[in-house]
């Protein structure tokens, strides 16, 4: 990625885009556990100080009282780090939030290994296979600050429970085109190809286009697809794609286990067996680092995407 390009981290677009939200629907509550200045709620708490709640350390408290709150017809959305949102809050997102099916909106940030120097205990990589368990949650993995701002809005104007995945790290923004457009639970087409498809969501996805441009430099012309909503996930797309290449890699900031590798892998061995390599954490926690060096460490950047993929082929 050349340095010109502008990057920006999907949680400070979480934090704009409620902002943006809060003059557009007047009736939803933003709650926060003490981190609202690191997930960026606090954007929207300084427009709208009477519709912030922070619930001091206390996420599963945090996570009872959206629940209360929604029951009255008020959509809520509860924020904090992804390990902390999904990880400490299971049993009170799947019990007073999922089970009544209420519209309440996970906004978890700080996920995957670019939390960086926070360290394993912070890394959050067992998030979305956590959430996709959950019957009724929409499970949606944004790529850039174009997304995630889109992302936000589709959780806002839809009734039900969300889980919504940002980052800490600033990440190039690749989707700002005339033609592109969000829809949950479709995916986006960013590069069509024949010889193989590489599926990926969040901050791999801009990985996955430069590591498209290494094997095309090799001769090799893989096809890359944005799969930001991993529940519901576009069969149609993952279907398509398999059958036009016969070859699928996954790519994502997150466990091998349970994630986006294991959706596609759900959705083609029952409708199209074909070939697909996983790629992600393998089987192991993160560590503390500057992010840049992590994702080069564990092999998620174009290069190390890259490497993964020939060594395969």
């Amino acid at each position: 990625m050349s340095n010109d390009i502008v990057k920006i981290a999907t949680r400070e677009s979480y934090g704009n885009a409620l902002a943006e939200l809060g003059d557009e629907f007047k009736d939803f509550l933003v709650l926060d556990a003490d981190l609202a200045g690191a997930t960026k709620t606090s954007v929207f708490k300084k427009k709208f100080p009477e519709r912030h709640i922070d619930c001091g350390i206390a996420e599963a408290n945090m996570t009872g009282i959206a629940a209360g709150i929604a029951t009255t017809g008020t959509p809520v959305f509860i924020s904090s780090f992804a390990m902390f949102a999904s990880g400490r809050n299971f049993e009170q997102v799947r019990n007073s939030i999922g089970y009544p099916h209420l519209n309440v909106k996970i906004g978890a940030t700080h996920a995957g290994i670019t939390v960086g120097e926070d360290g394993a205990s912070h890394q959050c990589l067992e998030d979305v296979a956590l959430m996709r368990t959950i019957p009724g949650m929409t499970v949606i993995v944004p790529s850039d600050d174009i997304e995630a701002k889109a992302a936000v809005m589709a959780a806002a104007e839809t009734v039900g429970p969300f889980y919504m995945r940002f980052g800490r790290a600033a990440v190039p923004v690749i989707n700002d085109r005339p033609d592109y457009k969000f829809e949950v639970g479709k995916a986006v087409v960013l590069k069509d190809g024949t010889d193989m498809v590489i599926f990926a969501n969040g901050v791999c996805v801009a990985e996955a286009l430069g590591a498209a441009e290494k094997l095309a430099a090799d001769g090799i012309n893989a096809a890359v697809v944005n799969v930001h909503t991993v529940k519901p996930i576009d069969k149609d797309t993952i279907l398509e794609f398999a059958k036009k290449t016969n070859r699928v890699f996954t790519v994502e900031e997150h466990s091998v286990i349970g994630g986006l590798g294991s959706a596609v892998c759900d959705v083609l061995s029952e409708e199209y067996p074909v070939k697909v390599t996983k790629i992600g954490v393998y089987d192991r926690f993160g560590k503390s680092g500057p992010a840049g060096a992590l994702m080069k460490e564990f092999q998620l950047d174009a290069e190390g995407i890259y490497n993964q993929i020939k060594a395969k082929i």
